[in-house]
């Protein structure tokens, strides 16, 4: 009975093994259907997802593609130099000039890390092994654009300068908005903010109001014989606006938020200083003077991109250097300020008392 038991046992174990071998082959061997999902079935959140990663795979194929893709067209990039002002210059340029020539623009990855936070750009991001592999030819810009630069040779260029100048891009204009797409938290603190100081107003007309200070109230006077925005220039430039539209709004930003409000009469009610009266971060600040109607800027790349992107009417500080300074071999006027911008010419008699 006890010899009859261990006989059983023995042959349901050799059973149960071999069951499970035959089950595991199956499972292998059996075929199963393939499994679709469409976007309609997907959630909101998942369908952007799935597009990102369908995106970057796409990104990715065309970088790692062949390279003989690479070797036969190379792509061209910019210096990376500068604040967020110069950076979008650099962008733009880069992005309209690979373009007329016929070539892919790659941004640094320094670059990448600047604007991609802040905006929705679309140029490819060259790694810095990429980078540090090829030969480049250093191709030098001015501020302005010249026909020359319509035939600029060779495969792998790096363009190099501060270039800053609606004439490489305002043809493209609306492409180049929607490379400046500000990304959706920053449209919100934007809006969210302008909603606030409107006292639940109707029709309010904003007017950004961006004061460039810093460096500037040193070197302007010291090495280029120029001068920055005073008093009296904004108070002409707020009284325009009051002039032509009502329910004004006046929002204020800057690096010298104390000098803005020891200088700017904000006694009418109508003047609000963006952070509490304190310098904010450069992409809440530049987001929320892209979000106004209008546009009073000093000097700098910062408020001419502000202004750009805002559109409406912009006035600008013109003539704020002596016609001897080194500081016009660098800049136009005319290349810096759209025509249809307003310009209020700049009080020199600082750096006139200074002349020898």
């Amino acid at each position: 009975m006890k010899h009859s038991n261990i006989f059983r046992s023995k042959l349901y174990l050799r059973v149960v093994l071999v069951s499970v071998t035959l089950l595991t082959i199956a499972y292998y061997l059996m075929p199963f259907p393939s499994l679709t999902v469409t976007k309609g079935q997907i959630s909101e959140n998942s369908q952007n997802m799935y597009l990102s990663v369908t995106e970057t795979n796409k990104k990715i194929k065309t970088h790692q593609g062949t390279n003989s893709v690479i070797a036969s067209k190379g792509f061209w990039t910019i210096n990376s130099i500068g604040r967020l002002g110069n950076q979008m210059g650099e962008y733009a340029t880069l992005y309209a000039l690979a373009k007329l020539n016929g070539k892919q623009g790659y941004i640094p990855q320094a670059m990448a890390n600047y604007l991609s936070p802040i905006f929705r750009i679309n140029l490819p991001t060259l790694h810095e092994s990429m980078w540090k592999r090829l030969h480049w030819k250093n191709y030098h810009l001015n501020d302005w654009m010249e026909d020359r630069y319509r035939h600029i040779p060779g495969d792998y260029v790096k363009l190099t300068g501060y270039p800053c100048s609606w004439t490489f891009y305002h043809h493209i204009r609306e492409e180049i908005l929607r490379e400046f797409t500000f990304h959706d938290y920053l449209i919100d603190e934007a809006n969210t903010f302008l909603r606030s100081i409107s006292k639940g107003q109707d029709k309010v007309t904003y007017v950004a109001v961006h004061v460039r200070r810093g460096d500037y109230v040193h070197t302007m006077p010291n090495i280029w014989k120029g001068v920055v925005a005073d008093k009296g220039y904004l108070e002409k430039a707020m009284s325009y606006f009051r002039k032509k539209y009502s329910n004004v709004v006046f929002v204020v930003t800057s690096e010298g938020m104390d000098w803005c409000k020891d200088n700017i009469d904000a006694s009418k009610g109508d003047v609000h200083f963006s952070g509490d009266g304190q310098s904010g971060s450069p992409a809440r600040d530049f987001s929320l003077l892209a979000h106004c109607n209008h546009t009073i800027m000093t000097i700098g790349t910062f408020g001419i991109w502000a202004a750009y992107l805002a559109g409406g009417e912009t006035i600008y500080l013109s003539n704020y250097t002596l016609p001897d300074s080194p500081f016009l071999k660098l800049f136009k006027y005319e290349a810096a300020f759209l025509p249809e911008w307003i310009g209020i010419p700049a009080d020199l008699s600082p750096v006139l008392l200074k002349k020898p």
